[in-house]
């Protein structure tokens, strides 16, 4: 369905589920260390979620089997968490979370590095982070999702990064993935209008090689093709007659 322009009630309804989704990712960020489990990171968000009345949007999203995703490193996205994968040093943790709210849902993503990570390391995770608020950036009534991906490619090609083609952003609200896709490349004035009071996740997902990626036999996890690591930011977003609102922030 393509995503609809949202009530006011529907706003509040996101907002709420904005900021449980955002308080848990920030408790996440804190608890990243090495030597723990992906499947303890999921743990911790099932918890704190449980605690603020917000139910998980992955867990049972056509058979996502846990609350969280968690990619380490050359995984790019949907990693399912084990117990057996243990967070080394210098790993990059991608951590992607959604939050439904009386019906209403919100998406977002961080990465962050387990302890003393490279310099290439962290200037990846920084210039993705980067792309991401770029392309929140252009966002008013009226853009359109070539404008969004012209500007997060621009921050992305500069820093000489691959940038994921067969994964996207996505309208969100009433469900977890609505229309249009928004790619993360592209050029301004073209795809899909978008108009105020719509909600979009933007979501760019750059490596440290190319734009290739492979899915395992788990029928889930997505990672680069030459064995690059990764990293992911994601954030729902409101876009206004001028401008925007970032949902899942605090």
């Amino acid at each position: 369905m393509m995503t609809r322009i949202k009530t006011s009630r529907e706003l509040e309804l996101m907002r709420q589920s904005g900021k449980l989704l955002a308080t848990v990712l920030r408790t996440l960020e804190a608890a990243v260390q090495p030597g723990m489990s992906t499947k303890q990171l999921a743990d911790i968000a099932k918890r704190e979620l449980r605690a603020t009345g917000g139910t998980p949007a992955f867990l049972g999203y056509y058979g996502f089997p846990d609350v969280l995703c968690v990619s380490l490193n050359e995984e790019v996205v949907h990693g399912i968490p084990s117990k057996s994968l243990i967070i080394a040093d210098g790993d990059i943790v991608s951590m992607d979370f959604g939050v439904i709210y009386e019906g209403m849902i919100t998406d977002s993503a961080i990465s962050v590095i387990a302890g003393t990570g490279s310099e290439a390391d962290k200037n990846l995770v920084t210039v993705t982070e980067r792309s991401l608020q770029a392309g929140i950036g252009v966002l008013s009534d009226g853009v359109k999702t070539g404008d969004i991906a012209a500007a997060v490619q621009a921050v992305l090609d500069k820093g000489k990064y691959g940038i994921v083609r067969d994964l996207v952003g996505h309208g969100v609200g009433h469900q977890l993935h609505e229309d249009p896709n928004i790619p993360n490349y592209g050029h301004r004035g073209t795809g899909v209008e978008l108009e105020a009071g719509m909600t979009v996740a933007i979501e760019p997902m750059a490596t440290r090689g190319t734009h290739k990626v492979t899915i395992d036999h788990d029928g889930w996890t997505v990672r680069t093709a030459d064995g690059s690591r990764s990293a992911h930011f994601e954030h729902t977003v409101l876009i206004t007659d001028d401008g925007y609102e970032i949902l899942t922030t605090i």
